[in-house]
C-alpha cells in the first residue's frame, strides 16, 4: 500500500474534494509527492498536470477544482527538487538540477504507479518548465500514452536579460569546467518576498496574494533562485527541444499557449516549437504575464477555452458522447 503523504492548505486554498497524496519512488530511489483527485462521477479520463520552477501542488488547488467540475480526474505532482519531493542540495532553497534524464524517470514512474486509477485518457496539462518536460517525455516515448496536452507559457527558450545570451552561455561553460554547478546563478534572492507591483508572473492581485501567502504558512515549500547546474539543465532541455527531428513522435495534438508579455521565457521558442511539432498549434494570449493559470478571470478563460476545444475532441463529455 503506497505511503500517505500530506496536502497542505490556508484560509483561502483550501485542498479540492475527493483527493489524496502519497510518495513514489523516482530515479535514483529519490522520494517524491504526487496526489490524485477524482471527481464525483464517472471520469471523462485524466489530467496530468505539471507545475514549472518553484510550484507546487498546492498552488494548483483551484486549477484542480476546474478540471474536476470538468469531469476529469487529475494526477499532479511535485518535480524533485522543489515542494515537498526529494531536493537535491544541503541548502533547500537552491534550485538545482542535474540534466534531464531524472526527471523523466520520474515522470515515467509517476505514471506507471497511478496508471491502474488514472483512467485514460490522459490529457498533459503543464506550464513553463513542467511544459519543457512534458513535452521531452512525450518525445521519448511517452507520446504514445497521452491523447493530447496543453502547455501554458512552457520553457522553450530562456530570456537571460539584461546579461546578452552569449556571455550567460560562455560564463555558464567556465561553471562546467570548474565544477561549480551548485553555486547560485546570481543573488539567491527571497523566496517569501511578497510585492505584488515588482511581479512579473500575474496582473491578479488576489491570486498573487494567496500563492505567497501559502509559501508564508508553509515555509518547507519555498525554493529560491536557481544555481548554474539547473541553468545548464534548461539549456540542454530546450537544445534538444529545438531539433524538429526530435519532435517527429509527438503525434498527438498540442496546444502551446504563449503569453503574450512573457518576462520570464522567450517565446520565440515556442514559435519554433509550435512550427515542428506534427500536430501542433499556437495559441497566443495577448496581455497575459507568464503564469497564465494563475491570471486575470479573463486571461484565464482564453486558456480555457483553449482546453476546452480540445478536451472536447478526445475526451468528450459523457452527455455529448451518448448525443
Amino acid at each position: 500500500m503506497a505511503e500517505p503523504a500530506p496536502l497542505l492548505e490556508s484560509p483561502d486554498n483550501p485542498v479540492p474534494p475527493g483527493g489524496a497524496a502519497e510518495w513514489f519512488q523516482g530515479a535514483g530511489g529519490a522520494r517524491l509527492r504526487a496526489a490524485l483527485f477524482t471527481p464525483k462521477g464517472a471520469p471523462r479520463g485524466t489530467v496530468v498536470l505539471s507545475g514549472g520552477r518553484t510550484e507546487v501542488i498546492e498552488k494548483y488547488y483551484e486549477t484542480i477544482g476546474e478540471l474536476l467540475d470538468r469531469g476529469f480526474a487529475v494526477l499532479t505532482h511535485d518535480w524533485r527538487g522543489q515542494g515537498l519531493s526529494h531536493r537535491l542540495l544541503p541548502e533547500p532553497l537552491k534550485g538545482h538540477a542535474e540534466g534531464f534524464d531524472d526527471f523523466l524517470t520520474d515522470f515515467d514512474r509517476l505514471l506507471a504507479a497511478f496508471e491502474g486509477r488514472a483512467p485514460k485518457p490522459w490529457l498533459a496539462v503543464a506550464h513553463s518548465m513542467g511544459g519543457c518536460l512534458t513535452l521531452l517525455a512525450l518525445a521519448k516515448g511517452q507520446a504514445a500514452n497521452f491523447a493530447s496536452a496543453v502547455l501554458s507559457a512552457p520553457m522553450l527558450a530562456l530570456t537571460t536579460r539584461p546579461a546578452p545570451h552569449f556571455l550567460v552561455r560562455l560564463l555558464l561553460g567556465r561553471r562546467v569546467r570548474r565544477g561549480r554547478l551548485e553555486d547560485y546563478v546570481g543573488a539567491p534572492g527571497d523566496p517569501f518576498e511578497n510585492d505584488f507591483d515588482k511581479n512579473r508572473l500575474t496582473h491578479d492581485r488576489a491570486r498573487y496574494t494567496r500563492n505567497c501567502a501559502l509559501v508564508a504558512t508553509h515555509r518547507q515549500l519555498a525554493l529560491g533562485a536557481v544555481t548554474w547546474g539547473w541553468l545548464d539543465f534548461a539549456f540542454k532541455a530546450i537544445g534538444w527541444l529545438q531539433k524538429p527531428a526530435n519532435l517527429k513522435r509527438v503525434t498527438c495534438p498540442v496546444v502551446i499557449c504563449q503569453a503574450g508579455e512573457d518576462r520570464i521565457v522567450d517565446n520565440r521558442g515556442q514559435d519554433i516549437v509550435a512550427a515542428a511539432l506534427p500536430n501542433g498549434r499556437l495559441a497566443r494570449i495577448d496581455g497575459a504575464f507568464h503564469e497564465i493559470l494563475q491570471e486575470t478571470d479573463e486571461l484565464r478563460d482564453a486558456f480555457w477555452r483553449e482546453f476546452d476545444a480540445l478536451a472536447d475532441e478526445v475526451a468528450p463529455a459523457r452527455e455529448a458522447a451518448e448525443a
